[in-house]
């Protein structure tokens, strides 16, 4: 939780934004292994995710996740689409409460090594994803909802829980 004090001198606690995407190529999706940060774990440490992270000041949503993908992979990202908004306040294996933007995008250019946060990067098959108890979050849903999404397009972006989730 973030506490911020406000002008009026009233303090609220308020939820964390945070972006991931899928990263595409080929039918075959990007995931980078949990590392650290300035030297400690960071959550979920080890595990396969998706790449993002925090929304930064001054950041709108298309900056943010274009400066995670090159940070945490390396690589430009083109052809970005939100693909699904989750605003869960009990989103699994979390301490804060994240308001989550997934978005959908393929790979550009690859003009630097990922950083400290991804320990490896993989190409995954769509069919072939780790198992999903060494999926950090609830990543697994974004990519199981992926997959059903190309075996059936449906209208895009997904606010919170979906019947499309029975994953």
């Amino acid at each position: 939780m973030i506490t911020c004090c406000f002008e009026n001198g009233g303090k609220a606690f308020l939820r964390h934004v945070t972006c991931n995407v899928i990263i595409i190529k080929e039918g075959r999706v990007l995931l980078g292994k949990r590392g650290t940060f300035q030297g400690r774990k960071i959550a979920e440490f080890g595990k396969w995710g998706l790449i993002g992270g925090y929304l930064g000041r001054d950041e709108n949503l298309i900056q943010a996740i274009r400066r995670e993908a090159l940070e945490e992979s390396g690589y430009q990202i083109k052809n970005i689409k939100l693909f699904r908004i989750k605003d869960n306040p009990d989103r699994p294996h979390e301490d804060k409460q994240n308001v989550d933007f997934c978005f959908l995008a393929n790979p550009g250019k690859k003009i630097k090594d990922s950083d400290e946060e991804m320990v490896e990067l993989c190409w995954f098959d769509l069919d072939r994803l780790p198992p999903k108890k060494q999926l950090a979050f609830d990543h697994a849903d974004d990519l199981g909802l992926y997959k059903k999404y190309l075996k059936k397009k449906f209208k895009i972006p997904i606010l919170g829980k979906s019947y499309f989730l029975k994953i």
